[in-house]
């Protein structure tokens, strides 16, 4: 021990040796510090990921809530979303978990998540692992959103679906769904939602609102596929009255007819002379009983009218005589019976007067330029198109003719030149009509419309079939009661024309149409408002070529044929339905196609936006559809 003492104390007195001991407690700090920030950058990353794996399962949730809320679906959902985008065995973590949670409605999910971070440098230092944990929330919020639904209600609307109802009751569904997962994003907010309504078949009934417009936009003429009648004229004597009648009379008897002989007594008279001498005097002829008095009328050949008034008086003269019976003598009597007649004859000569009238004789079926100024207004108006040219009253339903167009074969829209061919008015979306009658609407007169197997004018057709749909909707906001009603006043009749239903959902949602004015109306909130179309049909354009719609009767106008084909004009209102597409959607007008029962054409596919077209073959995938489309109308954000 007496030797290790100098020797500690000499160290102790030695400076050359500080700097170990300083060091090796320098290199412990220095561990420490960089044990600490490795540990703590990976806890920061993981954190980050954890967060962004958080976010992503709740936004997941959100997009899988339904009208029923936030299901088992839509929670399972969210946890796989999360468990995609956190892998503990990637990230190097344990005992990781993922709690999401929504209201009632599942307008907002939260959820919380944590995993258990093993420390790598730390462990040194007695630190094994770090808790982290993060919170989130996901909500569905809508901004100022325009939306106009351009619905087909064609007669296969009506067509039964196998799970129940039709396809029209399941679009009525959907739609009011849609209202519902739309209203529910928006409630507590400012936002401005509004809704328009275009149901499509062969034409679109929008005349009540171009009238409120300006009655102008409707033209007080038009030409119809029609039949007008043709009456011979007659000439004839008519008689009006008859002059003082000129009176005579006459009489006459009619034949005599006896009675069988009675008995006048029962004396039996031993001679003639005795049963002569017995009886009374013969009478002579006497009136039995009272008169009877009649009266005809009769025109006769010289066109005199002849009125006899004939009076019947009977008559009855007796008759006594004696008849030898055996040895003896009887008394008898007989009656001898007449009627006595006295016919007055008044006879007067008849006043005439020459007169004209027409009688029906055919109908000529051909255009007939109709004055439209009253119907338009919605007046009860006649015509002499009912049977055998009789009077029929009509009143218009307020669809539409559309206005003058081209019957060319292709058409296109071009951002700098507009529309192609330029003088196809039917398809400017914009442009306000004129003092010329071209680009105006007409009403489309139904009761008036005929068909005929001809081109040119004949003695016979037959009344066009035709159908009105129910009414279009401007711009509005709606609750939910007047929302379900309109769905509900939906009905299904005609064929599917695809172009007339978009142009006018194009006209209702252009903010540089003739509707500018309502659809720029800035909203009270004062952000900027996104523009929809939803445009919903269960077929493929239907043409006809015998029906009349909203381009008159094609067989006969050819205002989009050549020759009146159907062939023809499939393909040409195809052409058009792609030129308005291309139109709407150079405007920022987002267009979502929806398919049901019946497969994505490519003319759907094409009007659609980018990712914006849907096939449902059930009830359950459209109501998906529209589900979906009201989240992708919404805004889907994290909030922090």
């Amino acid at each position: 021990m007496s030797h290790r003492r100098p020797f500690l104390d000499a160290l102790w007195r030695d400076e050359r040796g500080n700097i170990l001991p300083m060091a090796a407690s320098g290199v412990l700090v220095m561990a420490a510090l960089v044990g600490g920030a490795v540990d703590m950058s990976r806890a920061y990353q993981i954190q980050n990921r954890l967060q962004s794996a958080c976010d992503a399962g709740v936004l997941a949730g959100r997009r899988a809530v339904t009208n029923s809320g936030f299901t088992d679906q839509a929670k399972q959902q969210a946890e796989d979303y999360f468990a995609i985008n956190f892998d503990e065995e990637i990230h190097g973590t344990q005992n990781t978990s993922f709690v999401p949670e929504g209201d009632n409605s599942g307008n907002a999910i939260t959820a919380s998540a944590a995993t258990e971070l093993p420390m790598l440098l730390m462990q040194i230092f007695g630190k094994q692992s770090m808790e982290l944990a993060v919170s989130c929330s996901s909500t569905m919020g809508v901004g100022n959103s325009d939306v106009t639904m351009v619905l087909d209600v064609t007669g296969s609307m009506g067509t039964s679906l196998s799970g129940g109802g039709t396809r029209l009751t399941a679009l009525q569904a959907a739609m009011k769904n849609f209202y519902t997962t739309v209203a529910t994003a928006t409630e507590g907010s400012n936002a401005r939602i509004r809704y328009a309504f275009v149901p499509f078949s062969t034409t679109v009934n929008v005349g009540q609102m171009l009238m409120d417009k300006d009655p102008d936009y409707i033209t007080d003429q038009w030409t119809i596929q029609s039949r007008d009648p043709v009456f011979n004229t007659i000439t004839e004597q008519v008689r009006t009255g008859w002059q003082d009648p000129i009176l005579t009379s006459e009489t006459d008897y009619s034949d005599v007819t006896e009675s069988s002989s009675v008995r006048y007594n029962s004396t039996n008279y031993t001679s003639l002379s005795n049963c002569n001498n017995a009886l009374p005097a013969n009478t002579t002829w006497t009136n039995n009983g009272a008169p009877s008095t009649y009266a005809g009328t009769t025109i006769n050949g010289a066109g005199k009218q002849i009125v006899t008034t004939t009076t019947e008086q009977p008559q009855r003269m007796r008759t006594y005589y004696c008849a030898r019976s055996s040895s003896r003598y009887r008394a008898w009597y007989y009656d001898s019976n007449r009627i006595f007649y006295t016919h007055q004859y008044a006879t007067s000569d008849p006043i005439t007067e020459t007169r004209t009238r027409t009688e029906f004789a055919r109908f000529d079926y051909r255009p007939v330029i109709y004055d439209v100024s009253l119907f338009k207004t919605g007046a009860s108006v006649t015509t002499r198109t009912g049977s055998n040219g009789t009077d029929e009253s009509s009143t218009w339903d307020g669809c539409i003719e559309e206005r003058q167009t081209v019957s060319d074969s292709t058409f296109s829209f071009n951002g700098l030149t507009g529309m192609s061919p330029a003088d196809a008015f039917d398809l400017d979306i914009d442009s306000a009509p004129t003092a010329d009658a071209a680009t105006k609407w007409a009403p489309l007169w139904r009761e008036v419309a005929y068909r005929r197997s001809t081109l040119a004018a004949a003695t016979s057709g037959s009344k066009a079939s035709s159908s009105c749909v129910p009414r279009a909707q401007l711009l509005q906001e709606m609750e939910q009661s007047p929302f379900n009603a309109y769905a509900d006043s939906l009905t299904a009749q005609g064929n599917t024309y695809l172009s007339i239903g978009m142009l006018w959902g194009a006209r209702l949602t252009s903010p540089d149409g003739i509707f500018g004015d309502l659809v720029k109306e800035d909203p009270s909130n004062g952000g900027a408002v996104q523009r929809h179309i939803i445009f919903m049909t269960d077929g493929a354009q239907e043409s006809s070529s015998s029906i009349y719609h909203a381009y008159g009767i094609e067989s006969l106008d050819r205002r989009i044929s050549d020759d009146g084909s159907t062939s023809q004009t499939d393909a040409r209102h195809l052409s058009r339905f792609r030129a308005i597409c291309d139109a709407v959607k150079a405007k920022g007008i987002r267009i979502w196609a929806i398919a049901f029962t019946t497969g994505l054409t490519s003319d759907l596919s094409y009007c659609a936006s980018g990712n914006s077209a849907f096939t449902a073959s059930n009830a359950t995938q459209l109501n998906a559809a529209f589900q979906e489309i009201a989240k992708q109308v919404g805004e889907l954000r994290v909030l922090q």
